[in-house]
């Protein structure tokens, strides 16, 4: 199936309205509304067919019944055309397991939980999140409404909302289980029905779908791009990374999607919001260096923009909304150029564990969202990227704490560091699925037990220990006790404490210290391979020691010694570089913010604070005619020796782009 190419600068314009609300649109006025977002440089806003509540914003002749019963106008078409006369794309929201409406007129719908209750929000609460299972016939019934809104309404795309595997025991799912040969009292039988049940869902969605409209958009929104989506990337047009940092994803949740995202073939949108918090927050304003982080960040990781807002019910948009997104969606149209058809430039492969552990609560696993901030930090080039993903383009591949190498992935890993690349494991890496022993020679080591103490200490030497006192550094998480096999060679070694703490015997407020004893290897080298015995990711997601951090950028330096950028910036300076092969250049993209923990639930950016006279080391694959800061076009001087540039920025002030004409 064809792609789409997305355009910069969009809004997700939520409308989820309560039936409770009336005169619903009576102050909408199409040439305002229009004329609203074309100041705001908008190029394209999805508005609604169906909200959460599971009314209609249309005049629908199949489905009356569904109309808002206070709607007092044909909006959704209104909106459509207004924006068409001014060359605003309109993509058409159609909320799918969320729906007010369905779930009490059709509660034999609803995803029931292994415990024989219906999943979602209670009776006698707030809120319409009430799962609907799209194996059972409400599938005819978005199918017959997705038909109407095809037939009767200009439909540039369909943003279906709302669509994620679900553990349900319905009695279609337990019937499909049945007739598969499952038992669905198994779990895991349940969980992977659920990701064929969903699979199937968008695979027959998007053919349905084009059988109406062939250059439709088509996009399922789960509020997360992963491991998951894969195989079935070719019912997707493209992906909408759906990452308020401030509704519960959090500032690392979009770098590390769109870093993996990116790699499926797939044009990419970020989607922020202009929300103090979250969804529904109305009459909330997102600080104005928070909202231009977030749209950079987007456009420095390949991606598009999108800014989410609500329009209130009457009808009309929030003219102080539109000055805040005007703001940065002007600074974003000036940059457009030099970020259209940019593809990213990366030397690191980060192996995402999502793989094999799924997302949690938290969204990403804690290995990965460590791994992101060690290299983001350490100013590194990467993706992130599954045991799918072609490695010949990198020089480099991290294994994060617990990514299991069956017999087909060990070939690869192989077969990876035979043709020159470099491999840094941790912890549980490379082990085989049950944990028995490792499946990767190359790593120089073996497995003996789990470690026998913890806390246990590292005493840094050698190159791993520059930047770090040779003294004992504390690992806080219980790593593995491994032994160093023939030919491998020890860079750093564990130090026992005189105990472990226990009822029995313990030693001041919390860990025992050190007794000075060399207790079993805690890094290993073996030709292009190191291994870290502990979990230092997850340790660095969950308290950040910089010690982790220095050992795992001195290992990357040891086996990447000419990397593709050096700055000489802080930790808090975002680097990433992309190409634009069409117009023979690559554009290297500096973000300094500070999202701060101001608040009990949040990070908070308010504060733009500039750098000066940044120096820049880039490796270039040819030489360079020009180096520019853009879009100002002030040129900058450059030395150039041994296949690296070196210059300097004037000022960081919040987002700076340079161009390296070749």
């Amino acid at each position: 199936m064809h792609g789409v190419d997305l355009r910069f600068r969009q809004i997700h314009l939520d409308f989820h309205t309560s039936e409770a609300i009336g005169k619903i649109g009576a102050g909408f006025d199409p040439e305002a509304f229009a004329a609203t977002l074309a100041r705001a440089h908008v190029d394209s806003v999805t508005c609604f067919a169906r909200c959460h509540h599971g009314w209609i914003y249309f005049d629908t002749e199949a489905f009356p019944e569904r109309r808002h019963p206070h709607l007092q106008r044909n909006l959704l078409a209104e909106q459509i055309a207004a924006c068409h006369a001014r060359n605003i794309r309109v993509p058409i929201y159609i909320t799918v397991q969320w729906d007010h409406y369905t779930a009490a007129q059709h509660p034999e719908w609803r995803v029931v939980t292994p415990d024989g209750c219906l999943e979602g929000t209670p009776p006698y609460e707030a809120g319409f999140y009430r799962r609907l299972c799209v194996n059972t016939p409400y599938r005819d019934f978005l199918k017959a409404h997705t038909a109407e809104v095809l037939e009767t309404l200009p439909t540039d795309g369909i943003f279906f909302d709302i669509v994620a595997p679900m553990d349900c025991s319905c009695r279609a799912c337990l019937t499909g289980m049945q007739q598969t040969g499952r038992d669905p009292a198994d779990a895991a039988a349940r969980r992977v029905y659920g990701v064929e049940v969903i699979n199937d869902f968008v695979r027959d969605m998007t053919r349905f779908v084009h059988s109406y409209s062939p250059n439709a958009s088509i996009f399922y929104n789960s509020g997360h791009i992963g491991t998951q989506h894969r195989p079935v990337v070719d019912a997707y047009t493209h992906f909408e990374i759906e990452s308020l940092p401030s509704g519960g994803w959090g500032y690392l949740h979009f770098p590390m999607t769109a870093r993996y995202a990116r790699t499926l073939g797939r044009d990419c949108l970020g989607m922020t919001g202009k929300f103090h918090t979250s969804w529904g927050d109305f009459h909330s304003f997102k600080n104005p260096e928070a909202l231009r982080y977030e749209c950079f960040r987007m456009l420095s990781l390949g991606a598009k923009c999108s800014i989410g807002d609500q329009l209130e019910p009457h009808g009309r948009l929030s003219q102080p909304v539109y000055d805040l997104i005007g703001a940065v969606y002007a600074e974003v149209a000036q940059k457009e150029p030099w970020c259209r058809g940019a593809k990213p430039v990366a030397e690191i492969a980060l192996f995402t564990p999502e793989e094999f552990v799924g997302v949690g609560e938290d969204r990403l696993p804690a290995p990965l969202i460590g791994a992101t901030r060690m290299l983001e930090e350490g100013g590194h080039q990467f993706d992130v990227v599954d045991s799918q993903t072609d490695l010949s383009r990198y020089q480099v591949l991290l294994l994060p704490d617990n990514i299991p190498v069956d017999t087909a992935l060990a070939a690869k890993l192989h077969a990876f560091v035979a043709h020159g690349g470099s491999l840094i494991a941790s912890y549980e890496s490379g082990l085989t699925p049950d944990g028995a022993d490792f499946a990767l020679p190359l790593l120089g080591v073996t497995l003996t037990d789990r470690a026998s103490y913890s806390p246990d200490f590292l005493v840094p030497r050698g190159p791993l220990g520059k930047g770090l006192p040779p003294t004992e550094h504390v690992m806080y998480l219980q790593g593995l006790e491994v032994a160093a096999t023939p030919g491998s060679e020890v860079l750093v070694e564990v130090v026992a404490p005189f105990f472990n703490r226990t009822w029995q015997h313990f030693c001041s407020h919390r860990h025992t210290p050190s007794a000075g004893n060399v207790a079993y290897p805690g890094i290993v080298r073996r030709g292009r391979a190191i291994y870290f015995a502990h979990p230092i990711f997850t340790q660095y997601h969950t308290n950040a020691p910089r010690w982790c951090k220095t050992l795992l950028l001195n290992a990357l330096e040891l086996l990447l010694p000419e990397p593709l950028l050096r700055h000489g910036g802080p930790s808090t300076l975002v680097a990433t570089l992309n190409e634009q092969a069409a117009a023979n250049r690559q554009i290297l993209h500096l973000l300094h913010y500070i999202p701060q923990r101001r608040a009990q639930e949040i990070d908070i950016i308010e504060d733009l604070i500039p750098l000066y006279d940044l120096p820049i080391s880039l490796r270039t694959p040819r030489p360079v005619r020009q180096v520019a800061c853009v879009p100002q076009g002030e040129t900058l001087p450059f030395s150039e020796q041994a296949g690296r540039i070196d210059f300097t920025v004037p000022v960081v002030a919040g987002h700076q782009m340079v161009e390296l004409q070749f």
